[in-house]
């Protein structure tokens, strides 16, 4: 027995010391200073983003202690540069003449603006959106968010969840974007026939690809994510990689 509750104490232990590395790794990239620094703009009038902190962002990727932290140093800059540039196109604020210019306005939205598909319209840094993606969340982190989907717009901490969960997560037929950026997935036949290949492009077509990929040419969207993940690429000292735009990718079939 006393080896049994020495196991479980050391098991226990283990868990605790990966969720202080992952923090602590993540932490020493996305300093409180490089965080505001990077979403400088959030809280400006006609900004909802000053509802992100910093606390809240380090709280949730706690929690996912794999985020931030795999590979070397320069697969975790680049993820995290992905992460935040995804995340900044899906909240920005920003137009082409915006002081700093467009990609220096990420995390100005908490909610859609649009508010399709009530009342599960997109909220928190990835926009979740569709009754299917907050009830897999809400089962993930052990909440009603089908009940109350609202609390991921009051609750800064669950906002940053979501949008980890959903980073982190594989769905259907797509790998997670975490496993993308840091080169644990690669495509198998059908995706190489789809020019679905690792890189940037592809978290795209991961997140949006429906409305975004495969047009033969990059959209606005496509290429203001580009743009966010450029800028935080330069500020983190990440190398961007290849295929950064979906533009000859084929969409994943929709979920739901």
């Amino acid at each position: 027995m006393r080896k049994q509750v020495f196991a479980v104490l050391a098991l226990a232990g283990a868990a605790l010391l990966a969720a202080a590395g992952g923090a602590s790794g993540q932490q020493n990239i996305i300093t409180r200073q490089m965080f505001e620094s990077m979403l400088s703009h959030r809280g400006d009038s006609g900004c909802q983003g000053a509802f992100y902190t910093y606390d809240a962002f380090t709280q949730a990727a706690a929690r996912f202690p794999a985020f931030g932290t795999t590979g070397d140093d320069g697969t975790r800059r680049r993820e995290l540069a992905a992460f935040f540039g995804q995340t900044s196109h899906e909240t920005t604020g920003g137009w082409p003449t915006a002081p700093g210019g467009p990609f220096a306005w990420g995390y100005c939205r908490v909610e859609e603006q649009k508010q399709t598909d009530p009342p599960y319209y997109g909220r928190g840094p990835i926009q979740l959106t569709h009754k299917y993606n907050y009830e897999q969340a809400g089962r993930a982190l052990n909440l009603d968010l089908v009940g109350d989907p609202g609390l991921v717009s009051r609750n800064p901490t669950v906002a940053f969840d979501t949008a980890l969960w959903f980073w982190m997560t594989p769905q259907a037929a797509k790998p997670s974007c975490h496993d993308v950026i840091t080169g644990r997935w690669a495509p198998g036949a059908d995706d190489r026939r789809a020019g679905r290949l690792p890189g940037y492009g592809l978290l795209t077509n991961i997140i949006n690809g429906g409305l975004e990929c495969g047009k033969g040419q990059p959209t606005g969207g496509d290429s203001d994510r580009v743009g966010f993940y450029r800028r935080y690429c330069q500020m983190l000292g990440a190398a961007e990689g290849g295929n950064l735009s979906c533009e000859n990718q084929t969409p994943y079939a929709p979920a739901g």
